[in-house]
């Protein structure tokens, strides 16, 4: 689910508290995985208090990712410098950079404006309006937080159904407004994954990667694009499909004027303001310079990046992109009587827990490579390298997919990205064949509305069973799997250059 810091009750505190320090004391003391390396053992204590600390949320996840600064040097893993400076860098700017412009959009009302646009031209049949709620859903979750999606397109969403109920049965409305919610709910998840900065553990991916083998080539915005989005779209549209065929209403749907519906909404926004359209701009500018930053290799196809024209483009990512176009929102006036486009004050809401979470897990990250726990735990897993690789992925994104439903998916993708990359050093294979799908699977989770905050606000609507939910989101769940699964084998070698010779000369 998406890292928040929701509490836990009062009652289960201190068993969650004291059950994490006893781990870590009877690790740490008791056991010994690799003589003459205590690092290996120190790391694995440090990583199983913190597993557990953050799948009961005893304290906010971002206390708790502050553990490695503190245990680290202590315990003799890293040193003190090294273990900060993985808090801070071109991920983090990433992040910050496009929350920035993200909150640009919601202070000016862009995505509202977006979201019903999409909603007119999509029509009013009951596949449409289903397909305009999805598609407005999953679009905006590319680029802002899918918490904040769904915050925005619910609060439309009811205000559509109460409309319908002067057109459709309440019967048939009623099951129908189901399918709508829970369209909602997955559209969010699903379309973060299309873009590096549409959901935590997309970020999680890049920087653990680079942690982990720093000769690697980059994983750019671009190449993930182009690997995402149609695994994206086949998942969005089978979902789309599944929710219509279990939710559609019967024969007594009216189509007549239920237009004005998404038409009177729009208009009562009034015609678009300097404001707003400087943030379009500024958006759009930002999205194409991401796209088109580093070379796009395709084969026999090469389209190069504009960082090409710079004497040195290894200087420049994707962060340096995110901050550029976040920075010149501060710049420009605004005509309404706020200063300018962004104001210092806007940034109050910027997740900063978001990021304590990504550092602690770029820092348990570096543990695992330092102290050589990823390459202890390649190797206890190493008999599965007798399994098909076809196999070994579904295990991965099966095992993913249903953690998530409990846990943070930030929290779970930066404790098993070491892990499977040491597995694949281990095997002999291409780390990013085990972490691109585990990445992946950690935001396909469809059953429970605890597994993400989409899936939370749309259950608190009061309109969703939980049985409902889980019914429905467990054949999501599984058919996700096997997209990701067929995905990562097959298209995934084209896109990152993936080779069955063996392990890649960077990762050696």
């Amino acid at each position: 689910m998406e890292a928040k810091d929701s509490e836990t009750s009062n009652q289960f505190k201190p068993v969650a508290f004291f059950s994490g320090l006893f781990v870590f004391a009877f690790v740490l003391l008791f056991m010994d995985l690799e003589p003459g390396k205590p690092a290996v053992t120190a790391t694995l204590a440090v990583a199983l208090l913190m597993a557990i600390w953050w799948i009961t949320e005893v304290v906010p996840l971002a206390v708790t990712s502050l553990l490695p600064v503190v245990l680290f040097p202590l315990l003799g893993v890293m040193n003190g410098k090294a273990v900060s400076s993985t808090y801070f860098n071109h991920v983090i700017f990433l992040f910050i950079g496009g929350f920035i412009v993200a909150l640009a959009i919601q202070k000016w009302n862009l995505h509202r404006r977006i979201a019903l646009k999409i909603l007119m031209f999509t029509g009013t049949s009951p596949l449409r309006i289903l397909l305009g709620f999805m598609f407005a859903t999953a679009f905006l979750s590319m680029w802002i937080s899918n918490t904040a999606t769904a915050m925005m397109m619910v609060p439309i969403l009811l205000s559509i159904i109460s409309k319908l109920e002067d057109y459709v049965e309440p019967k048939e409305l009623k099951k129908y407004s189901i399918g709508l919610l829970l369209g909602v709910a997955y559209s969010a998840s699903i379309g973060g994954i299309a873009t590096l900065v549409g959901t935590p553990p997309n970020l999680s991916l890049v920087r653990i990667f680079q942690i982990m083998f720093p000769q690697a080539p980059e994983i750019s915005f671009s190449s993930w694009f182009v690997f995402a989005l149609p695994l994206a779209a086949v998942i969005f549209v089978v979902t789309w499909l599944y929710l219509y065929w279990i939710y559609k209403p019967g024969k007594s749907w009216v189509t007549e004027r239920n237009q004005i519906s998404f038409k009177k909404q729009y208009d009562a926004l009034g015609p678009a303001g300097r404001e707003e359209r400087i943030v379009l701009i500024d958006f759009i500018l930002m999205a194409v310079l991401w796209l088109t930053r580093s070379n796009i290799d395709l084969g026999s196809i090469h389209i190069p990046g504009w960082s090409s024209l710079f004497s040195h483009p290894e200087y420049l990512n994707d962060g340096t992109v995110a901050i550029a176009m976040a920075t010149l929102l501060f710049f420009v006036p605004s005509k309404t009587g706020q200063g300018r486009v962004m104001g210092w004050s806007d940034t109050k809401t910027l997740p900063w827990n978001i990021v304590l979470l990504f550092g602690g897990g770029f820092a348990l990250a570096s543990g695992f490579k330092e102290s050589g726990l990823s390459l202890w735990f390649g190797s206890q897993l190493s008999g599965i390298g007798a399994l098909h690789p076809i196999l070994i992925l579904l295990i991965i994104t099966l095992g993913v997919t249903f953690l998530t439903e409990l846990t943070s998916n930030t929290a779970t993708t930066e404790m098993l990205l070491p892990v499977l990359a040491g597995l694949a050093v281990t095997l002999q294979v291409n780390p990013l064949l085990f972490m691109i799908p585990a990445t992946i699977s950690a935001s396909m989770a469809f059953m429970l509305p605890v597994a993400t905050p989409p899936n939370a606000i749309v259950f608190g609507s009061n309109r969703i069973a939980m049985k409902q939910m889980a019914k429905t989101g467990l054949l999501l769940n599984l058919i996700g799997a096997v997209v990701i699964t067929l995905f990562t084998y097959y298209l995934a070698p084209l896109i990152f250059h993936l080779s069955d010779s063996g392990l890649p000369s960077w990762a050696q």
